[in-house]
């Protein structure tokens, strides 16, 4: 057996994202304890839940649901598709994100009061996190606490108007990503388009009867997160980077 020596570091199979996600143990002021409420614009999401117990809670065109969540659970779901973590005791999950890049390139909108989705600015004025330490996790609590509102009033909205209802949060989240396409589209080219046109090519290979592609084959590793304990939406993060 050869020793192992790491080659430069690629997209991770299909152009996913991971990270370890501790969910935030703060109650919010709706007596749940747990993460942000917020959407994906153009990522899929999944969780495989490595301990503790908990549920996801959404909001979607077809209605609201809540999934229990225990360890070796797996659940996805679709962009679009409104979400909060709740955590009933040491949550902790493996998430898995489509389009790897694009949630921490800003693929995210959280479920704000209106009067902050007026724009872009606004929005990111209303969101921003600050300080560090215990000021950081006050600061990501605050955002926490507007979400909660404004995501409460969007599940009142529904059970009286149905799916309309989110139609100008929807509205209000597309107008605030605009800006970052050009980037978004980038990164898919580079990331997930290319990991399916390079299958593509494989199959064609194959077909032909060759496998040039085997010869290139190696070995990738990231021994530890690229960042650990970030504030994220629902919780803390441990980021793995392939592009690093």
């Amino acid at each position: 057996m050869c020793e192992f020596e790491p080659g430069p570091a690629m997209a991770l199979p299909g152009g996913i994202g991971i990270s370890k996600l501790r969910v935030y143990d703060v109650e919010a002021s709706d007596g749940l304890v747990g993460g942000t409420p917020h959407v994906h614009l153009a990522c899929s999401e999944g969780y495989y839940v490595l301990s503790g117990k908990g549920a996801v809670r959404t909001l979607d065109a077809k209605g609201s649901t809540e999934v229990p969540l225990r360890a070796g659970a797996v659940v996805w779901f679709g962009p679009g598709t409104i979400h909060r973590l709740v955590n009933n005791g040491g949550l902790e999950i493996l998430a898995l994100m489509s389009n790897s890049g694009l949630p921490e390139a800003g693929d995210a909108v959280m479920t704000l009061p209106p009067e902050y989705l007026t724009d872009r600015e606004t929005y990111l004025q209303a969101t921003a996190l600050s300080g560090e330490g215990d000021a950081r996790t006050a600061s990501a609590m605050a955002r926490r606490e507007l979400a909660v509102q404004g995501y409460a009033v969007l599940r009142e909205r529904y059970e009286s108007e149905g799916p309309s209802a989110l139609d100008d949060f929807y509205a209000a989240a597309v107008r605030i990503v605009q800006p970052q396409l050009a980037d978004w589209r980038k990164r898919w080219e580079q990331g997930a388009r290319r990991l399916a046109d390079e299958t593509g090519a494989a199959l064609d290979a194959l077909e032909a009867g060759t496998a040039p592609h085997l010869q290139a084959a190696e070995l990738h590793q990231l021994p530890a997160p690229t960042d650990s304990g970030l504030h994220g939406m629902c919780g803390r993060l441990d980021v793995y980077d392939t592009n690093a």
